[in-house]
């Protein structure tokens, strides 16, 4: 009994340096050196509402969803088919299924079938959306504390795929200002995926020089949950829900985001009604130097900028903004009386005769010195584990 009770705490004691021995197998990263953040600048204005037609339908979209899975894990009680036609029943045209490292089939139509998934199962929370990657990434570190893994993950994962996206930071750990400041390789960014309406994180990287669209989705996890269905989506134009379609509205940014309340909190038919009758942009563009929004209703509008700035505010159902030599960007935010909440996307000066638009992945290199400290360190505490872990159920004999 006594052997089996000191094997048994051995045991135990030897969870520890395993658990150290995962986390620093992946941990295994570049370390870089980061250029300097740079606000936008140039004499142009990046507009992506550029060709908007306002009397185009727009499409109703949600680009993060979850549904059941046939493996042992699951996130999501429901399978796609009751999940697709659960936000059919409320208004989506566009759903997407993006399940944690795995690519899931349309139920009803191959030619809408969009590759997807959520990368990530790190502590932190630190996920990405994969938009049709070429093969599956499943490495992933476990606790990234260092700026540098994050974007070594999003410089190898955009190598295989068409885009990323970086989701809800506000819910991700150790998000930081420095962070945003330094991180690019996303074209999109979940920028409210918390409980607050401010956009904060985006907003750092916006005035870093970061380009990015806001791209809100529901990130649901149980569509016959009511307050889980229904509560973030995008407004695209396009010709139609295939994926070929609706890619080139998304990176162009020709589109608008929105929170929506749990209309009914849990009458499904109020639920049902409101979410077919939802306000709107009408129009929403650019005249010069003026930004531009219209809404289908009266609304607070308020526009945004550098650093977080609030440049302008005004009750009603539109708002103009001439941006000035000194505003590197400004995006719209709409505050209506039930509750919704609309987000536009960002006009952002940039160097017309240069670039097609104000994103660029920002520079950054490799500091091989302290890539080769860091990656020795951890082989280091590799093999002190390894070491305690031999002694502790090593047996020496006494001598006599």
């Amino acid at each position: 009994m006594k052997k089996i009770l000191v094997f048994s705490a051995k045991a135990l004691a030897s969870l520890f340096p395993a658990l150290l021995i995962i986390i620093c197998v992946f941990s295994v990263s570049p370390i870089y050196n980061f250029s300097t953040p740079q606000p936008f600048s140039g004499p142009d204005i990046y507009n992506p509402y550029s060709g908007l037609d306002t009397t185009a339908r727009w499409l109703r979209a949600n680009f993060h969803t979850h549904t059941r899975v046939n493996n042992i894990l699951n996130e999501c009680p429901e399978y796609p088919d009751v999940v697709y036609n659960d936000y059919k029943r409320l208004g989506y045209d566009i759903l997407t299924f993006s399940n944690h490292n795995q690519l899931t089939v349309h139920p009803y139509d191959s030619i809408l079938q969009v590759n997807v998934y959520e990368h990530g199962y790190s502590i932190f929370k630190f996920h990405k959306l994969v938009f049709n990657p070429s093969r599956m990434v499943l490495y992933d570190h476990i606790l990234p504390l260092f700026v540098s893994q994050k974007q070594w993950q999003y410089d190898y994962l955009s190598r295989n795929a068409d885009f990323i996206v970086m989701n809800h930071p506000d819910r991700t750990l150790h998000t930081t200002t420095r962070s945003m400041r330094l991180l690019s390789g996303y074209r999109f960014m979940e920028a409210d995926s918390g409980n607050g309406t401010d956009l904060l994180h985006w907003d750092e990287a916006l005035s870093a020089g970061h380009y990015s669209h806001c791209l809100i989705n529901d990130d649901c996890h149980d569509s016959g949950n009511h307050r889980k269905i229904a509560r973030r989506c995008n407004w695209l134009q396009a010709p139609s829900a295939q994926y070929e379609d609706f890619k080139p509205a998304l990176l162009r940014g020709c589109f608008y985001s929105m929170r929506i309340p749990d209309f009914g909190d849990g009458d499904w038919d109020v639920k049902y009604s409101e979410n077919a009758s939802l306000p709107g942009i009408s129009s929403i563009g650019l005249k010069g130097d003026t930004t531009f929004i219209r809404l289908s209703a009266p609304a607070r509008i308020e526009a945004w900028g550098q650093d977080h700035s609030l440049l302008a505010q005004k009750e009603g159902s539109e708002l103009e903004y001439v941006m000035q030599p000194s505003d590197s960007y400004v995006h719209f935010t709409a505050y209506f009386d039930n509750g919704v909440v609309i987000y536009s996307n960002a006009f952002a000066r940039f160097d017309s005769s240069k670039a097609a638009s104000p994103y660029q992945d920002a520079p950054h290199s490799v500091n091989y010195l302290l890539t080769v400290l860091f990656n020795l360190c951890l082989i280091a505490i590799i093999w002190l584990c390894l070491i305690a872990t031999g002694r502790l159920f090593s047996h020496k004999k006494l001598k006599a």
